[in-house]
């Protein structure tokens, strides 16, 4: 019997997203052996080839497409038979979480992004937030009836790796501790442990990931584990707080590399560890970042369902290269890139894409907001105040389409909303003056240890985040560190040098002078006392050739997601 086209069509995507996802496996499947060979640069480029996947087998698809399709299937009758034979499919499927964000993709790519409507699409889901059965038990329980040291000793000699411990008996103790110190009378001896039998990979760490059950109450459960120069393993920390464990999950890190057969069920479990992380962030943090825009379009159209108030053009400086809104009962932003940069700004569209996606593909050590890409993005009219459709139909009116009811935006950045790091100063006392300061100048040179240099360091082009973290957020000057030629100010050759309008040595394209920073930066003496104290070696070219030095021969610095109070010493 001759399968029908429609059936035919839903087969097509679903096998593309299966051979999509079969490679992301495959990719992530190397994480423990690349943690165990201590072999970081090959982290990095398999975190840039994962991520290449998923527009790659869209394209694949889209193209076969082509070739079975003719006219007279673009119809509307034709697309609602294909989307409703794809839901039939994914009724018993594990990825239909993934699969729906793929049809999605392939969808809009076919039409160039054009006759995107709710119905023809999965902005909702056909199953309901079903929760998949997982191939194999996600969990492994961990029963503490008489022993605490005895439970952690099995939690630790489950895991996978072939590698030796430098002393496994002092971090099971250093955990046992740590859990005593922190839950004091509630650890009794009849707790229960919960562990993702699968580790976590990212960086240079690989962390086990659980829940410890209480008599009357839950806590997330996060031991890293890293590698000494001798290929040992150890303990770092042992993290239990719900806060800590949302920064190590936060949205300026890179993706972890976990195996995940069926995401959405480890999603759910996730959640229940930090229930103020949304799907879309948690499904983003491991690696599924096309279907973490996919769940923040859904709570983005949940949020506009149960909020009144108008979109604004977001505080702080105006940027040169992009327009930047936001609705202030909302926690993102959205910026769109402007048709015309002032200036000195010399820079195309293209420049400024490739830029974020450099920042999308690249370790972002926590100091790097992460962004999610949409095209054709469509907006209640009503909802614009009119100082701020007046702004964008004047700095981008080539990517803004209006019809009576609607604002259509060709292209926009999502991302989450922080205070901008120049008004956060501005309002600071001391002490918070001290630790942004201090943030700031680790942001830098935490981003330069991972080869990122951050170009444009005003204050304007940072912010500040729930937990008072300085994070990067404006991208269109960024470059590799070791592009950089960082030089110093050569000594003036005759006393009128210094006061001629033109310097007297020659500059290069990619030459940087950091004693320059001193001037341009720090017009505040407060913060200018702050700054010699905590991070004048920002102003010396030779702190910055060191960086590149190491870089170039494969040495990269330790950026831990967690504070040096949950560490544990003497490794």
């Amino acid at each position: 019997m001759a399968v029908a086209m429609e059936e035919l069509v839903a087969q097509t995507i679903l096998q593309g997203a299966d051979a999509m996802y079969g490679r992301f496996l495959d990719v992530t499947a190397g994480a423990q052996e690349r943690f165990e060979q201590r072999d970081w640069k090959s982290v990095q480029k398999a975190l840039k080839t994962r991520i290449s996947f998923y527009d790659h087998h869209v394209g694949l698809v889209s193209q076969q497409l082509k070739t079975m399709l003719t006219k007279q299937h673009a119809t509307r009758s034709f697309l609602m038979a294909v989307k409703e034979e794809y839901s039939r499919l994914l009724d018993d499927y594990p990825r239909y979480d993934i699969a729906e964000s793929f049809f999605n993709s392939v969808y809009c790519r076919m039409f160039d992004h054009r006759n995107i409507r709710r119905d023809k699409l999965f902005v909702n889901s056909s199953q309901g937030g079903r929760i998949p059965k997982y191939p194999t038990p996600l969990l492994k329980r961990y029963p503490s009836k008489n022993s605490l040291i005895q439970t952690v000793e099995r939690i630790l000699d489950d895991t996978p790796f072939t590698l030796n411990w430098v002393d496994k008996a002092r971090d099971i103790h250093r955990i046992v501790e740590a859990l005593q110190h922190t839950l004091g009378p509630q650890l009794t001896d009849e707790v229960i442990i919960d562990m993702i039998r699968e580790p976590f990979y990212r960086n240079k760490a690989a962390y086990l990931i659980g829940r410890i059950d209480l008599a009357n109450q839950t806590r997330p459960l996060v031991i890293p584990i890293l590698t000494n120069s001798q290929n040992q393993l150890y303990v770092d920390a042992c993290i239990i707080d719900s806060d800590d464990v949302s920064v190590i999950f936060g949205f300026a890190r890179s993706y972890f590399m976990v195996y995940a057969p069926a995401p959405a069920t480890l999603v759910d479990f996730l959640g229940q560890l930090m229930p103020h992380k949304t799907p879309s962030q948690l499904y983003t943090s491991i690696g599924c970042q096309k279907h973490g825009k996919t769940e923040l379009y859904r709570e983005f159209l949940l949020h506009m369902e149960h909020s009144d108030d108008q979109f604004v053009i977001a505080p702080g400086i105006k940027g040169m290269v992009m327009s930047v809104f936001t609705l202030p009962s909302y926690g993102f932003v959205f910026k769109i890139i402007k048709d015309r940069f002032a200036p000195p700004k010399d820079i195309t569209h293209a420049m400024v894409k490739e830029k974020y996606q450099l920042v999308k593909e690249h370790d972002r050590v926590g100091r790097m907001a992460d962004t999610l890409d949409y095209r054709n993005y469509i907006f209640p009219r009503h909802r614009f105040s009119e100082a701020l459709l007046d702004e964008l139909l004047q700095v981008a009116p080539s990517n803004i389409k209006l019809t009576s009811k609607e604002i259509h935006i060709r292209h926009l950045y999502m991302e989450r909303r922080m205070i901008p790091l120049n008004i956060y100063l501005e309002q600071a006392d001391d002490n918070e003056l001290r630790e942004a300061v201090q943030e700031y100048g680790d942001a830098i040179k935490q981003l330069a240890a991972a080869n990122i240099f951050a170009g444009d360091m005003l204050f304007k082009n940072f912010g500040v985040s729930r937990h008072s973290r300085v994070i990067f957020y404006d991208y269109d000057e960024i470059s590799y560190l070791t592009e950089v030629n960082f030089r110093r100010i050569p000594p003036p050759r005759f006393p009128e040098d210094e006061m001629a309008a033109e310097p007297w040595y020659s500059v290069g394209e990619n030459d940087v002078f950091p004693e320059e920073f001193r001037t341009f930066l720090l017009i505040n003496p407060k913060i200018r006392a702050l700054f010699d104290e905590l991070h004048a070696d920002l102003f010396d070219a030779d702190y910055w050739k060191e960086l590149q030095d190491n870089i170039q021969h494969g040495h990269f610095n330790d950026v831990f997601p967690y504070s040096d109070d949950c560490r544990f010493t003497n490794h």
